[in-house]
């Protein structure tokens, strides 16, 4: 027993130095299943190969969520799609097939408050991550102040940050408005990826409205150019989800105290 135990601790020690980390840790698991099952050496091999390649897909797609900076949101199987007075749903369960990334589209979600627009947009970064891209999911506030530098260094290198992933998703366009130099941040961002990667906006302001956005900003429509040159553009109408589950809460509260 004392000769098995040894050499299996000289076996997992091989196999992490190898950098076969899940094998090493269920090696025990792995070799009572051959026995159980009576495995030739090759089904061995193979199964070692397949746990050990799963957890490293695993690893690798828990990197690139946290990274992506999603968060929290709810699944689109709870998505109200007859809400909405008008939404394009084939549009939006296309998108969800990530047809448009590999063509370096874009994608514009447009509507009032409300209306499930960030929750969209999160499934489809989610879906991204699940299918093995890179995302980064930020607001359009955050994009803006993350780029106002004290170097042009480090104005490259965040422009860079912005540049490199897969699908880059710009949420709330238009829910603030900026000074002038605002505008040439974001089109600076759209640039660097027109035609390469894509990016997905979410924006409760039509594009005849980005200049109050933007006011006085000189780049608004050259922006809008390279945005929607190979873009989906899809536009949600209605009333505010979110107000009417307030609504139905105080409702809900009002039948229990009556």
């Amino acid at each position: 027993m004392n000769s098995l135990a040894t050499t299996k601790t000289d076996l997992a020690s091989q196999l992490l130095q190898l950098g076969l980390t899940t094998a090493a840790n269920t090696l025990d698991d792995l070799i009572a299943r051959a026995i159980k099952g009576r495995w030739s050496p090759p089904m061995i091999l193979e199964e070692l190969a397949r746990s050990e390649i799963q957890e490293r897909s695993h690893r690798s797609f828990q990197r690139r969520l946290q990274r992506s900076r999603i968060g929290r949101f709810k699944p689109i199987a709870d998505f109200e799609w007859d809400w909405p007075k008008k939404i394009d749903r084939s549009t939006i369960e296309r998108a969800l097939t990530l047809d448009f990334i590999p063509e370096g589209r874009n994608l514009i979600l447009m509507g009032a408050n409300g209306l499930g627009k960030t929750m969209i947009a999160k499934n489809i970064a989610y879906t991204a991550l699940q299918a093995g891209y890179t995302v980064l999911f930020r607001t359009a506030p955050e994009i803006l102040a993350d780029l106002l530098c004290d170097s042009p260094q480090a104005f490259r290198r965040k422009l860079s940050s912005y540049a490199r992933p897969t699908l880059l998703a710009i949420d709330e366009v238009g829910y603030l408005s900026y000074d002038t130099a605002a505008a040439d941040l974001l089109y600076e961002v759209v640039n660097r990826r027109y035609e390469r990667r894509s990016i997905l906006i979410t924006t409760n302001k039509a594009f005849r409205e980005w200049n109050t956005v933007f006011p006085n900003a000189t780049s608004i429509a050259t922006l809008l150019d390279r945005l929607t040159h190979h873009a989906d553009v899809t536009l949600i109408e209605g009333q505010s989800y979110r107000v009417r589950e307030s609504e139905i809460e105080i409702a809900a509260r009002r039948k229990k105290t009556s």
